[in-house]
C-alpha cells in the first residue's frame, strides 16, 4: 500500500513507516539527542505525541486527513536512544470521521497510548475558499 498522506514528514522527527495496511499503520521512531528536554536525556513528550499522531494519520491514509482531537496518556518516560514502535488502528468509521487507537511501545513496554479523532476532508485544510483574514 502506498502512503497518500503527510508525504513530506521528516522521518527523523516523526518516525518512518514500517507497515501499512487497510486501517492500520506501524511507525518506527528513534529518540535522538536533539529531542532531549534536559540533562537526564528525557525526550520531550511532543516528539512521542508527534509519532503517535503520524501513525494515526497513516492508518487513515487519506490526502486530506487532519487531527480534530486526541486523548493521550504518557505512561513511561522516553530517553535518548530509545527505539519506539507506534501501532495505529482505526476503531470506528462514520461519515468523514475516523477514531484511531494508537499504542507506542519500547520493546514489550507501552510508553504512550491514545485515541485520535481524525477527519477526512473533501479538500485540503489549507485550500482557499476565499480571502483569508490575518491578524
Amino acid at each position: 500500500m502506498e502512503i497518500q498522506t503527510h508525504t513530506a514528514i521528516d522521518s527523523r522527527l516523526c518516525g518512518s513507516m514500517e507497515e501499512l495496511g487497510e486501517g492500520f499503520a506501524r511507525v518506527r521512531f528513534e529518540a535522538t539527542e536533539e529531542m532531549a528536554a534536559d540533562d537526564s536525556r528525557l525526550i520531550h513528550g511532543g516528539f512521542v505525541f508527534g509519532l503517535a499522531d503520524y501513525a494515526a494519520m497513516l492508518a487513515v491514509n487519506h490526502p486530506n486527513v487532519v487531527l480534530g482531537r486526541a486523548e493521550s496518556r504518557f505512561l513511561k518516560p522516553v530517553v535518548v536512544g530509545d527505539v519506539l514502535l507506534a501501532d495505529a488502528e482505526i476503531l470506528e468509521r462514520t461519515d468523514n470521521k475516523r477514531l484511531v487507537q494508537v499504542a507506542v511501545r519500547r520493546e514489550d513496554e507501552t510508553v504512550f497510548d491514545g485515541e485520535f479523532l481524525c477527519y477526512v476532508l473533501a479538500r485540503h485544510v489549507l485550500a482557499s475558499s476565499g480571502p483569508r483574514e490575518s491578524g
